[in-house]
C-alpha cells in the first residue's frame, strides 16, 4: 500500500481512480490536468493584473447582473465580483501553499529527527504528533482564531498548528524504511556521520511521498480555508476572500444569486483543479 492509499483510505482511492478512469475517457490526460494546473497557477500570481476592475472600490451600479460590462455582475455595493474572485483565488492559493510548505518544513524536521534518532526522541516526538492528531483540527483551528481574533494570518496560523503532523507521520515511516535499506547500513560501517546520513541519504527517499501529500492536499487547505472565511474568521470585510464573500452573499441568493455563487464556484473549481493534479503527479511518480 502507498503512502497516499494509507492516507486516504482504499474506499476513496477507488473513487479517484474512477474519476480518472472518465477523464481519460473524454480525453482529460495527466498532463493535461497539470497544464491546468500551472493556468490556474498563472491567474492565481497574476491576479490583481487580471482583474479589470478594483477589487474594493465600487464601479457600477449595486446588484448589476452578468454581463459586457462586469462579467461576473457587482455586489450590494456595486464592486466588480469577476475582480474580488480574482484576488480571492490568489489569497487562497497562496495561503493554501504557505500552509503547505509550513507544514512540510515543521513536520519533515520532526519526522526526520524521529526516524532517523529513534529511541526515545522517537518516542517524544511521536506522542507529541498524535496529541496533536487526537485533537479535532477544524475545531482547533476555529479555537485559534477566536482567540487571537480574525484576520488572515490567524487563520493561516490556526491551520498550520493542526497540519504539520500528518507531514511528520509520514516522514517518519518513510524515514524508518530508508533506515533499513543496505546502503544506510554500508554508509554506516564506512564512518559517515548522523547528520550526513539523515540529509543526504534518508531524507531524498522521503521527498516523494511528502510532495504527493502535499499535492494532494492544496485541495483540501483550499476547502479548509475557505470555510473557515465562510465562519467569518478570516479577514474582515471587505477583503476579496472566497468563502467570506459567499457568506456575505447568501441573503441575496435568490435575488442576486451571482454574488454569492460566484465564489463558490471558483472554490469548486481550485479544489477540483488541485485534486485532480495531486493524482497526475502521483501517477508520474509512480511510473519511474
Amino acid at each position: 500500500m502507498t503512502t497516499a492509499e494509507a492516507l486516504l483510505g482504499p474506499t476513496l482511492m477507488r473513487r479517484r481512480a474512477g474519476v480518472r478512469t472518465t477523464l481519460r475517457r473524454v480525453g482529460l490526460s495527466d498532463t493535461v490536468v497539470l497544464a491546468v494546473l500551472a493556468l490556474v497557477f498563472l491567474v492565481a500570481i497574476l491576479g490583481p493584473l487580471l482583474a479589470p476592475e478594483s477589487a474594493s472600490v465600487p464601479s457600477g451600479t449595486p446588484f448589476a447582473a452578468p454581463g459586457a460590462g462586469h462579467l461576473f455582475g457587482t455586489d450590494e455595493v456595486g464592486r466588480d465580483v469577476l475582480s474580488r474572485v480574482l484576488f480571492g483565488v490568489r489569497s487562497s492559493w497562496l495561503s493554501a501553499l504557505v500552509v503547505i510548505a509550513s507544514g512540510v518544513v515543521l513536520g519533515g524536521l520532526v519526522g526526520l529527527a524521529a526516524g532517523a534518532l529513534g529511541g526515545w526522541v522517537d518516542a517524544v516526538l511521536m506522542r507529541i504528533t498524535d496529541a496533536f492528531l487526537a485533537l479535532p483540527g477544524p475545531l482547533l483551528a476555529i479555537a485559534v482564531v477566536a482567540a487571537l481574533g480574525p484576520s488572515l494570518t490567524h487563520t493561516l496560523l490556526a491551520v498550520m498548528i493542526v497540519w504539520w503532523p500528518f507531514y511528520a507521520r509520514i516522514v517518519r515511516g518513510e524515514i524508518r524504511a530508508q533506515a533499513a535499506r543496505p546502503y544506510v547500513e554500508a554508509a554506516r560501517l564506512a564512518g559517515v556521520s548522523g547528520p550526513r546520513i539523515a540529509f543526504r541519504h534518508l531524507l531524498p527517499g522521503a521527498s516523494v511521498s511528502t510532495l504527493v501529500a502535499a499535492s494532494l492536499d492544496i485541495g483540501n487547505l483550499i476547502i479548509t480555508l475557505a470555510a473557515l472565511s465562510f465562519l467569518g474568521l478570516g479577514a474582515p470585510a471587505p477583503a476579496p476572500e472566497l468563502g467570506g464573500m459567499a457568506a456575505r452573499g447568501l441573503p441575496y441568493l435568490l435575488e442576486h444569486w451571482w454574488v454569492p455563487v460566484m465564489p463558490g464556484v471558483a472554490v469548486l473549481v481550485l479544489a477540483l483543479v488541485a485534486n485532480l493534479a495531486g493524482d497526475a503527479l502521483r501517477n508520474l511518480f509512480a511510473d519511474r
